[in-house]
């Protein structure tokens, strides 16, 4: 039970999927928060209709993305009962954070790691409520202490060492977590890039994609490029892709400061958003917390393009300093603006970098290197299952 892009590569290999989806906006259409809230820590529904599902289709293996918030951890229960062992692939810092980024006031915010989550109460970390941060903080304090983390899941997938790590710190069995990264499929949706060679040329202009929110450091992003144009002669452009909850300040931002060659395009299909990527000379994530593992890096690399982004979290890890693209000071506008003057004025070492993103992509991003790594992951869930051996599986 799978979903998002590894349902395609699964079937795409001729695995039969069964797929099982709750959507979180059907919180606020239904019932009373208290309802809500009691549902999130354990819902009778999904409980039901999952042990349904399986008595009818016997799937060999669950394989989880998100429980959070209409699921709950009653999801792991009812494929336990039914003897399905449990995967679960770890997007976010969901089990041990309440807004799922460990960010708090723009800041990183470790306070609940390796701790109850009773702090994500009194900061009001989700939704900036108390009240709605309640039902969410009891669910990862109260499965932590009844060990469904522990052991109703038999396998974890991390997005990179980094994330592994956080997630060992917080308490997770070391022998049940492994790193798989995210990959792009090789499919009609997918960029032309894809399929041939980026040409590994440019026009004259710099990239963000992504939701125009704090934790993706936009705003850091605009201040450098104010910088950026003040020490630079050519006419560089930023394109801004996507859009969020700071487009607004963004805009009245532009027009306070006078920041000029600034375009905000606005949300784009993949297509456009990949044929945008593949003119620029370089992507810019100046993310501000922990990503897991963006998209738009492998994007980035897929189009033969080098990638400025945050010395921060599983970034540091996926864009290598000097080789793939350059690292910068998270937060810090002058470090980042230093960085993408160096990538102008260094073009020929820029387009190198690019085309050693692109060399890292092919060797580790790619579908077919994805499915190998995932078809691994279940086959030794399953043998330790049909073995009836308890604990680790690596």
């Amino acid at each position: 039970m799978v979903f998002r892009n590894e349902t395609q590569l699964l079937k795409t290999n001729g695995i039969d999927v069964i797929t099982f989806e709750k959507y979180n906006d059907n919180i606020t259409k239904n019932a009373n928060g208290i309802t809500s809230a009691l549902n999130t820590i354990w819902s009778k529904d999904t409980y039901n209709e999952l042990k349904a599902i399986i008595q009818k289709e016997k799937p060999d293996i669950a394989h989880f993305h998100n429980i959070w918030y209409l699921l709950s951890p009653s999801a792991f229960y009812a494929c336990k009962e039914e003897g399905i062992p449990v995967v679960q692939t770890l997007h976010n810092f969901r089990l041990f954070c309440a807004n799922g980024l460990l960010l708090r006031r723009g800041q990183v915010c470790e306070e609940c790691v390796g701790k109850l989550p009773w702090k994500a109460i009194v900061y009001g970390c989700y939704r900036n409520s108390r009240f709605y941060s309640m039902p969410v903080a009891l669910t990862e304090g109260i499965h932590r202490i009844k060990g469904t983390w522990e052991n109703k899941v038999d396998a974890y997938i991390a997005l990179t060492e980094f994330g592994r790590n956080k997630f060992i710190e917080h308490g997770l069995p070391p022998d049940k977590i492994t790193v798989k990264p995210n990959f792009i499929l090789n499919s009609h949706q997918s960029h032309s890039l894809l399929e041939g060679k980026p040409a590994f040329t440019n026009e004259n202009y710099i990239v963000f994609l992504g939701r125009l929110s704090n934790e993706k450091g936009v705003i850091t992003l605009i201040n450098a490029f104010k910088i950026l144009k003040d020490t630079v002669n050519k006419n560089t452009m930023l394109k801004i892709v996507g859009d969020g909850p700071l487009k607004t300040q963004i805009e009245d931002m532009m027009k306070t400061d006078g920041i000029s060659d600034v375009e905000l395009t606005g949300r784009k299909t993949h297509s456009e958003c990949m044929e945008i990527l593949g003119k620029a000379r370089f992507m810019v994530i100046p993310s501000i917390w922990y990503e897991t593992f963006p998209l738009t890096a492998l994007e980035s690399f897929s189009c033969g393009k080098a990638v400025i982004a945050s010395r921060l979290g599983a970034l540091a890890e996926i864009v290598q300093d000097q080789k793939t693209g350059l690292l910068f000071e998270p937060g810090n506008p002058e470090d980042l603006a230093l960085k993408m003057k160096w990538m102008i004025e260094n073009e020929d070492a820029c387009i190198e970098m690019g085309r050693n993103a692109r060399k890292e992509f092919e060797s580790k991003y790619t579908a077919e290197k994805n499915f190998e790594m995932l078809m691994g992951i279940y086959d030794r869930v399953v043998r330790r299952w049909e073995d009836g051996k308890v604990g680790g599986w690596m």
